[in-house]
């Protein structure tokens, strides 16, 4: 009898479960991270106290909102008269990668109940799903990795906004000390660690390739979904060789 070993991504039938205790090591997995939030908080903080927003309005767009730069492009249309479409088209755009991360957390993440799948995806950021999404396909089965690294992001997010929004001014600008790299250095160590499979190389260069190019002639967001769609292609093109 010939036996097949599935890979632990492919074991589709494996229930996926919420529980604390996947909460509590997505927190732990992703708080090292999440305090470089801290900073960024604080520079939108202080951004919307100087465009015309209350300290607790600040706050409450933070905890509503959770999206940096959709929030930051919001600003822009302070306190002037209000276009929501317009409003929406930029949030669209500026959150457009999470339909991409939508798709690959898919296989696990429809797994769960619909409110308990609402409440994860809730939280979906880049740093949780960059942190999450290895983990699913080594055979993690806890969808609470991913909201408890939401959640832990959340938390600094709103916690720098309160703190920019009531001393921003006395602070000045986080970008003086560094901290932004701190992001780019994450990501790229993600992106590092998939370079052990040379299948993975040919789709990273061309999305990075084609996000390079396109990122002055196309709307903000969008050269990411653009770079994504073809990465897709390339990996299937490549694949099929």
């Amino acid at each position: 009898m010939v036996s097949i070993r599935r890979k632990p991504d492919q074991a589709c039938g494996a229930p996926v479960v919420l529980t604390m205790d996947g909460i509590v090591k997505g927190m732990r997995r992703t708080f090292p991270v999440a305090v470089f939030v801290v900073p960024f908080g604080i520079a939108f903080g202080a951004a919307a106290v100087e465009s015309g927003l209350s300290v607790l309005q600040a706050i409450a767009m933070s905890a509503v909102a959770f999206s940096g730069a959709a929030q930051f492009a919001v600003l822009d249309f302070w306190p002037r008269p209000t276009a929501f479409g317009s409003l929406a088209l930029v949030a669209l755009a500026l959150n457009a990668r999470h339909v991409i991360m939508g798709a690959v957390l898919s296989p696990w993440i429809n797994r769960l109940p619909l409110p308990r799948r609402i409440l994860v995806l809730n939280y979906l950021s880049d740093v949780n799903f960059a942190d999450s999404q290895p983990a699913f396909k080594a055979g993690a089965r806890d969808a609470g990795i991913l909201l408890g690294g939401g959640l832990v992001l959340w938390a600094n997010w709103v916690l720098g906004t309160g703190i920019g929004a009531a001393a921003g001014s006395l602070i000045g600008d986080p970008a003086r000390f560094g901290i932004d790299v701190v992001m780019v250095c994450f990501f790229a160590t993600v992106v590092t660690g998939h370079l052990r499979r040379r299948s993975t190389l040919p789709p990273l260069i061309v999305a990075a390739g084609i996000a390079a190019l396109s990122v002055d002639w196309l709307p903000t967001g969008w050269n990411v979904i653009l770079a994504a769609l073809a990465g897709g292609l390339a990996a299937v093109v490549f694949r099929g060789r």
